[in-house]
């Protein structure tokens, strides 16, 4: 039975998931600074031995830059040093239950295509929104006709989990390329 090593890191939230044989053994959510102590929690819980995983599924973003590059490092890291190989996943895949809408800051958000834009260019009449972007801009989305789920509810969290459905090939893990959707803040100076 394959062993898949799941993670995400790059909004709020970071989720990291084992799965053994399509089946869900246990997952983790926390700050993307804590994912190693969650990962290790969740190894050491289900008895798992970094030797007996197969393969890596990693969280491309869009979300945080800086948190996109951290997961992104982390899954190369570990897949050179334990020979695995590993599939990119949009981040947009980690949540169910509704459309997700990733805070962007800066006023704006991520959501499906993916997308940039800001909250009130979306078009959410009648659809259930997810996430912390569906969160943070709550008042805005519901007086556009969106219905929100309570603050606690767990579809507000990306789940690693869900990005096992969604991995194509497996392959090396340097090809893996990050949805990142905006410029980046910091540029060359002359």
């Amino acid at each position: 039975m394959t062993t898949i090593f799941a993670f995400d890191a790059a909004t709020s939230s970071a989720s990291c998931a084992l799965l053994r044989g399509g089946e869900l053994i246990g997952e983790r959510v926390s700050s993307p600074g804590r994912l190693l102590d969650a990962a290790a929690e969740l190894t050491d819980l289900a008895a798992i031995g970094l030797g007996e995983i197969d393969a890596l599924v990693v969280g491309t973003g869009p979300g945080s830059f800086t948190s996109i590059r951290i997961g992104l490092a982390t899954a190369r890291a570990l897949c050179y040093a334990l020979g695995l190989p590993a599939a990119g996943v949009s981040t947009l895949h980690a949540f169910g239950g509704g459309r997700p809408v990733i805070d962007a800051r800066r006023g704006e958000v991520f959501s499906e295509g993916p997308t940039l834009s800001r909250p009130e260019e979306l078009e959410v009449a009648g659809v259930r929104l997810v996430g912390d972007g569906a969160l943070r801009y709550r008042a805005l989305f519901e007086a556009a006709g969106a219905e929100i789920l309570p603050d606690g509810d767990p579809a507000h969290r990306p789940s690693a989990a869900l990005l096992v459905a969604h991995a194509g090939a497996y392959g090396d893990a340097e090809r893996i390329e990050p949805v990142y959707l905006r410029a980046p803040d910091a540029v060359p100076t002359r």
